[in-house]
């Protein structure tokens, strides 16, 4: 009997450790594809930013403005499918019924085209009326539909490869999606500002259309990815298990039932950035007398200049939150709450490892890292210091609603999340009298703890987390990230004294250092007492004898 326990008890380790391995492996891929499409996304500011000229702030505001309804049709348009297409496949291939993952694919194809073709139309001619009175906004608006309409069926195929647990497709074309986008708007401004002489809106509007451009570099490697793995799913498809009693309409609702809680689930960001950029103008009015080129200089601060370097950070946490789904939901399909509990766990400790000392290292290098991107500006670094701090909360959402969703709690959600909405409308406007143009940011940051309070209190009284065990990795990783941050603060603090911090490329070289000593401290840190072992597994102790640490 014993040898029985055993042996269950060695499979059991062996499938956490295989779960593990696969959290780590696909968020590194989704991580690094996000990371380095966020970069990219935010190092075309440089030039962006220098040709804009003058204009550069109030065409930050109207990216910004138009960028915001965009995220929500295209969220609408995708209609949480890739999400739940994902979330799907990894169901059917759990019980080995591959076929009906293909199936599930084919149908979700045709919801997400139809879906893309309704939600830009309605972008492209309801965009007067969503520019609420703002007309270089509906151009903007309209040169974005086109991104809405290729973008869903792409989002799908995204979806399906990682039902599989194929991550490095998606991490690919998110890169070259990206590299296509900044190409497209980099050229497209240079002409329009440098040797046109023209106007800073069509150089926006032009800036913008750039998405679809990008959509089409993606679609073309997701398509080689697909074929790749052709000969490989049909093998499976030929070899798992049939099941007949499924049919397509029923995948089709299947995919829908599941897809309208991501909708709004997903939206939690952008939800909270389109209550942002309703509110803000007039509760600004309401406070003082500002104009509103005022009004949009301080909403670019925070809205355009600051989201595109805190959300650079929260693209780890993105990543982390894509692989959860189908590692949850395969594990929810087969009954598995042991599984399922060590899966956030693990989730959970590696959004800390990696979130908490990427956001105090943001905020320890702000003043250095706004002035290369914006140019010196103190209330520019004070909003970034800020936004940094905040990107936990943030970051933290992406990856426990994902969680939620992978175990199939979506309507419990959906109600956490209409709570945190609540919450933020009645927190923005004496967050606003409190601390003005950071108010948005604190009410959304406070907003957020809400919603993650609520969703660990449920996954704690559904299968008890073992916050006990987590608790040493916790302490250790808020506690060499503290150090980071004030080993990088002394360094740039020194640094100051001999080089000034007002130039962009003085800031860029004081940069380079600061992130090299942060980087280093906290990973020698976290080899050096063994969290990287314990996290990331076995190959950190090779790691270590390498860089001659005990």
């Amino acid at each position: 009997m014993r040898s029985g326990e055993s042996a269950t008890d060695h499979q059991a380790a062996t499938k956490s450790q295989d779960a593990q391995a696969k959290m780590v492996t696909g968020s590194a891929w989704m991580t690094a594809g996000s990371i380095t499409s966020r970069l990219l996304g935010a190092l075309y500011v440089i030039p962006w930013v220098t040709w804009m000229g003058a204009y550069s702030t109030q065409a930050n505001a109207l990216f910004a403005k138009g960028y915001n309804i965009y995220s929500m049709f295209l969220t609408v348009a995708t209609a949480g499918i890739p999400s739940a297409i994902s979330k799907l496949v990894a169901h059917y291939n759990g019980l080995d019924q591959y076929g009906v993952s293909r199936r599930l694919y084919h149908s979700g194809m045709y919801v997400s085209i139809a879906m893309g073709v309704i939600c830009s139309i309605v972008m492209f001619l309801a965009a007067g009326i969503l520019a609420a009175g703002d007309p270089n906004v509906v151009p903007v608006i309209q040169s974005l539909a086109w991104a809405v309409l290729v973008i869903p069926p792409m989002s799908i195929t995204r979806g399906f490869l990682q039902g599989y647990n194929w991550m490095a497709p998606s991490a690919m074309s998110q890169f070259i999606e990206q590299v296509f986008r900044v190409a497209y708007i980099l050229a497209a401004t240079f002409l329009v500002m440098k040797i046109q002489r023209g106007s800073w809106v069509v150089a926006v509007t032009q800036s913008t259309f750039a998405a679809f451009i990008g959509a089409l570099g993606a679609i073309a490697i997701l398509a080689l990815a697909y074929f790749k793995h052709l000969r490989e799913m049909n093998e499976l498809v030929r070899n798992g298990e049939r099941n007949p009693h499924v049919s397509t309409l029923e995948l089709i609702f299947k995919i829908i039932y599941q897809a309208i809680p991501f909708i709004v689930i997903e939206s939690g960001i952008i939800i909270f950035q389109l209550i942002d950029q309703y509110t803000f103008p007039p509760l600004m009015r309401m406070l003082g007398h500002y104009t509103t080129y005022q009004i949009n200089a301080v909403y670019a601060l925070f809205s355009f200049n600051a989201n595109k370097l805190y959300m650079i950070i929260i693209s780890f946490a993105s990543g982390m939150a894509a692989t959860a789904i189908p590692l949850l939901s395969e594990a929810r399909a087969q009954n598995d709450t042991e599984s399922i509990r060590k899966q956030i766990e693990n989730a959970l400790t590696l959004f800390y490892f990696v979130m908490i000392p990427a956001s105090m290292g943001m905020a320890a290098v702000a003043q250095q890292i706004y002035t290369v991107f914006y140019r010196y500006d103190a209330a520019g670094v004070t909003v970034l210091e800020f936004a940094a701090f905040m990107s936990i909360p943030l970051g933290m959402y992406s990856v426990a609603a994902a969680m939620m969703q992978g175990i199939s709690e979506n309507k419990r959600m959906m109600s956490y999340l209409g709570i945190g909405v609540i919450v933020k409308f009645i927190l923005q406007l004496p967050c606003m009298m409190l601390v003005r143009g950071l108010g948005p940011l604190l009410a959304t940051g406070l907003a957020m703890m809400v919603i993650n309070y609520l969703i660990l209190h449920s996954f704690n009284m559904e299968f008890g987390l073992h916050f006990n065990d987590m608790a040493k990795s916790t302490n250790q990783i808020l506690g060499f990230s503290l150090i980071m941050f004030v080993a990088v603060k002394a360094v740039m603090s020194l640094i100051n004294l001999v080089v000034s911090p007002y130039g962009r490329y003085t800031a860029f070289f004081s940069l380079i250092p600061g992130v090299l000593v942060g980087m280093a401290v906290f990973i020698y840190l976290a080899l050096r007492y063994r969290l990287a072992d314990n996290l990331l597994g076995a190959r950190m102790a090779a790691l270590r004898t390498r860089l001659h640490i005990k």
